[in-house]
């Protein structure tokens, strides 16, 4: 994976364009009570984002919140979408004036995992800004645009609690001055329509 390079790529904020590539994983919490709850964690294993779900709320709703507690971005699910379209706005937010991107299936019946990133201020949606593109059935790669660039991995990780208690993690590497929170929210994302793909 080639490193951006110095044009940063920024989505949600600056700040969380690192100046060397970002490892971190992300652990789904598999209990009833905790559903669509996500650790985010950076590598050795401190907590530096968590995302919060609200399993009573419909369509279903996710805020990603900092190690303050302070939300960064929601995240939600497009109602009547064929392709699963879920839709991300800054802070704990479903207002348009903070719309800041969109993520669908790039088609309505795939066998490999392709999805389509659009940016708010991409109304035409002609192209798309980013895409992630399944390798495998576990293995994810994020371009910029229509390009080859690849600017993260994703990992799907089959360790024994994943197996027996249903948690998913992902791991991820981020390449340099990329917006490493977009990254996160784009893993949630990704997750959520690949797992629960029958749920509308």
């Amino acid at each position: 994976m080639a490193s951006n390079g110095g044009n940063p790529i920024v989505v949600i904020s600056p700040k969380f364009c690192a100046p060397c590539p970002v490892d971190f994983t992300i652990a789904k919490k598999f209990l009833l009570f905790t559903q669509g709850n996500y650790d985010v964690l950076k590598v050795p294993g401190n907590n530096i984002f968590k995302v919060r779900g609200t399993p009573l709320t419909w369509p279903r709703r996710s805020v990603l919140v900092d190690a303050a507690g302070v939300p960064l971005v929601s995240l939600q699910k497009k109602l009547c979408s064929c392709h699963k379209r879920w839709q991300v706005y800054r802070g704990d937010s479903s207002d348009s004036s903070n719309f800041l991107f969109s993520v669908k299936k790039s088609s309505v019946f795939q066998l490999m995992t392709s999805l389509h990133v659009f940016l708010a201020s991409n109304t035409a949606e002609k192209v798309c800004d980013f895409k992630i593109k399944g390798n495998s059935w576990d293995e994810f790669a994020v371009y910029q645009g229509n390009s080859n660039n690849i600017i993260a991995k994703m990992h799907k990780m089959h360790a024994f609690r994943s197996i027996f208690l249903g948690d998913d993690t992902y791991s991820n590497i981020v390449c340099t001055n990329v917006d490493y929170v977009f990254m996160a929210a784009l893993c949630v994302v990704l997750n959520e329509i690949n797992t629960r793909d029958d749920d509308d």
